[in-house]
């Protein structure tokens, strides 16, 4: 059974949800909530509200990797995997089950979060998988917060566009990462230059692993917003040739 934690529950074979807010549990006014994905025994359908989100709604707003475990025959858009550093990020595309490492970004603030959204435009996805640093024993550390903030501003920026942002637990993708690179011969230099980008793609191969368990959806406030979401993106011709008119 898959269930997401936010305090809502939904019928036996579809998920719910239940706040997570971060290091310290703190969630500021008008700040974007997160809400993760676990396993979880089935529970009685109730339908309340949490946060101006409907239950019934939010079980809409699931990952592509939930989405094709559930469905098989589920036709949907592609990932990006995000490794945010202090002055590197690396970018990482997953389309069906090809993951690959993608580019080093060395931007930081706005032109960071616009320059995202144009690759998710380019490569045709419809979400983010962020990375998220947390210690040995899964707790939160100072970086969290930094990556928390990013994730929160580009989840809002989105959302307008009907993508999706989660964070996952980043734990150990970097020495990943590294043995990785080392596998497949890459030298020093190589590895330098492109560790960010395969960290990002282990948090991509991580996340497809468990079907999108354990990642956290970042939610704006904003109910509209929200609304946006569970609308989706356009649908993609290429993937539904029979919408066509």
């Amino acid at each position: 059974m898959w269930s997401f934690q936010q305090r809502a529950s939904s019928p036996s074979q579809a998920p719910f949800l239940s706040p997570i807010n971060g290091a310290g549990g703190r969630n500021p006014k008008n700040a974007p909530s997160s809400v993760q994905i676990l396993r979880k025994q089935p529970r009685k359908h109730k339908l309340h509200h949490h946060g101006g989100v409907r239950a019934a709604m939010v079980d809409e707003i699931l990952p592509n990797a939930l989405r094709r475990k559930l469905d098989r025959n589920w036709r949907g858009g592609f990932s990006l995997g995000v490794d945010l550093g202090m002055s590197r990020t690396g970018v990482a595309l997953s389309k069906g089950f090809s993951l690959r490492p993608l580019t080093v970004l060395k931007l930081r603030g706005e032109k960071l979060e616009l320059q995202l959204l144009d690759i998710a435009q380019r490569q045709e996805a419809d979400e983010f998988i962020i990375g998220l640093p947390k210690s040995s024993d899964g707790k939160e550390t100072p970086q969290s917060n930094k990556v928390r903030s990013v994730a929160g501003r580009l989840a809002v920026r989105a959302a307008h566009r009907g993508w999706r942002v989660y964070l996952l637990d980043e734990h150990g993708t970097t020495r990943e990462a590294v043995d990785r690179m080392i596998c497949m011969g890459l030298s020093e230099s190589a590895r330098q230059n492109k560790s960010d980008a395969y960290a990002a793609m282990m948090v991509l191969e991580r996340y497809f692993s468990m079907s999108g368990e354990g990642t956290e959806l970042v939610l704006p406030k904003n109910v509209a917003l929200q609304e946006r979401l569970r609308m989706g993106p356009a649908r993609d011709i290429d993937l539904f040739p029979e919408e066509e008119i």
